[in-house]
C-alpha cells in the first residue's frame, strides 16, 4: 500500500478514537466509531488474500450492526426522555442494548464470535491495531453509560473470562490464541468496570503493553502457530528466553505484571461483598494460564524437526524495529512493583 494512503489511515483511524472520545451526543460519538472501522477496513483487506477479505467483510458486517444498534438505542432514548447525552441514558431499555452493542463491537462474550476468526485472517500487524487501538472508543463509551443493570455486566464480565480460558484451550493458531486472551481480559475489565473505572482503566493499560509485547515478538519471530514456535531459539535465542515470561506476565502470575491488575480486581471484588465472582473469575484465569504455558512449553522445551546435522541457521541482523519490543518487554515483567504506587493514586 501507497504510504501516503497507510499515513491517511492510520491518521482517521486516530481521529475517529479523538471524535468519539471528545463526544457527549451520541450522535458524535456513533460517527467517531463509524469513521474508525471505515478507516481500518481498507488496512485489513491490504493484502487481497482470500482469507483477508473474509475476515474483513466479518468485521465490517458485526461492527455495522453494534453501530446500528448504538444508533437505534440512543434514538430510542431520546423518544423516551428526550435526552441525547450519552450520560443522561437513564432507561433501562436503551442502557442495556446500548450496552450489549459495545460489548459486540469490543468482542465481549456472548457476542465474540466474530473476534477469533477476524483476527486469524489479518496479518499480525494489523492484528495488533484491532486488538488494542480499536478497543478504545467502544470502551470509552461503555465507562460513560450509566449501569442501570449491575447484573448484566457481572454476566458479561465472567461469561467473557470463561469463554476465553476455554475457547484458547484447544487453539493452535497463535492469532486465534491472543484473541481468546483478549475476550479474557475484558472479561476481567467488564467485571470490575462498575465498582472502580480506573483499576478497569489500568488493567487495560496493562493489557495493552502485554499485548503489543506479544504481538512484536510472534512478528520479530515471523511466526503464526505454536509449531512454528519451536525453531524460534535458533533464530533470536534472548527473545525465545523472555518470551515465556511475556506470555507468563499475560496469564498474570506474580512477580510479572500482568498480575497487578487481577490482584487489585479480586480485591476490589472481595470488597464488594462478591467473594464469589472473584473465585470463578480467579478459576478462569486458570483456564487462560494453561494455553500461554502451552506456548512456553513450545518455545522452550522442545527442538523443531530438522534433518541437517548443523540446527543453527544464520542469524542475520532483522530489519524490524526491535526498540519498541525491548520496551514493551520491559513493561510488561517489571512494572508490579509500582502496584502500591499506582493503588495510592486510584484511591479517591
Amino acid at each position: 500500500m501507497n504510504p501516503y494512503i497507510t499515513a491517511a489511515l492510520i491518521f482517521t483511524l486516530g481521529l475517529g478514537t479523538t471524535v468519539t472520545f471528545a463526544s457527549s451526543h451520541w450522535l458524535l460519538a456513533w460517527m467517531g466509531l463509524e469513521i474508525n472501522t471505515l478507516a481500518i477496513i481498507p488496512l485489513m483487506s491490504q493484502h487481497h488474500h482470500p482469507r483477508a477479505t473474509e475476515a474483513t467483510t466479518k468485521y465490517f458486517l458485526t461492527q455495522a450492526t453494534a453501530a446500528a444498534m448504538i444508533l437505534f438505542a440512543s434514538a430510542t432514548n431520546a423518544w423516551l426522555t428526550g435526552e441525547w447525552e450519552i450520560q443522561q441514558m437513564t432507561h433501562p431499555l436503551p442502557a442495556t442494548a446500548t450496552t450489549m452493542a459495545l460489548a459486540l463491537k469490543i468482542g465481549l462474550a456472548p457476542m465474540h464470535f466474530w473476534l477469533p476468526e477476524v483476527l486469524q485472517g489479518l496479518d499480525l500487524t494489523t492484528g495488533l491495531i484491532l486488538s488494542t487501538w480499536q478497543k478504545l472508543a467502544p470502551f470509552a463509551l461503555l465507562m460513560q453509560t450509566p449501569w442501570t443493570n449491575p447484573e448484566l455486566m457481572i454476566t458479561l464480565g465472567l461469561a467473557s473470562t470463561l469463554v476465553g480460558g476455554w475457547g484458547g484451550l484447544n487453539q493452535t493458531q497463535l492469532r486465534k490464541l491472543l484473541a481468546y486472551s483478549s475476550i479474557a481480559h475484558l472479561g476481567w475489565m467488564v467485571l470490575v468496570l462498575q465498582f472502580s473505572p480506573q483499576l478497569t482503566l489500568l488493567a487495560l493499560l496493562t493489557y495493552f503493553i502485554m499485548t503489543f509485547s506479544a504481538f512484536m515478538m510472534f512478528k520479530t519471530n515471523n511466526t503464526t502457530s505454536i509449531n512454528s514456535m519451536a525453531a524460534s531459539w535458533a533464530k533470536a535465542p534472548a527473545l525465545t528466553a523472555l518470551a515465556p515470561l511475556i506470555m507468563l506476565s499475560l496469564g498474570g502470575l506474580p512477580p510479572l505484571t500482568g498480575f497487578a491488575p487481577k490482584w487489585l480486581i479480586l480485591q476490589e471484588l472481595t470488597k464488594q461483598e462478591l467473594p464469589l465472582m472473584a473465585t470463578l473469575a480467579a478459576l478462569t484465569a486458570l483456564l487462560s494460564l494453561y494455553f500461554y504455558l502451552r506456548v512456553c512449553y513450545a518455545m522452550t522445551l522442545t527442538v523443531s524437526p530438522n534433518t541437517l546435522t548443523n540446527t543453527m541457521p544464520w542469524r542475520l541482523l532483522t530489519p524490524q524495529l526491535t526498540l519498541p519490543l525491548t520496551i514493551s518487554t520491559t513493561m510488561s515483567l517489571l512494572l508490579l512493583p509500582l502496584a502500591p504506587t499506582t493503588l495510592t493514586l486510584l484511591t479517591p
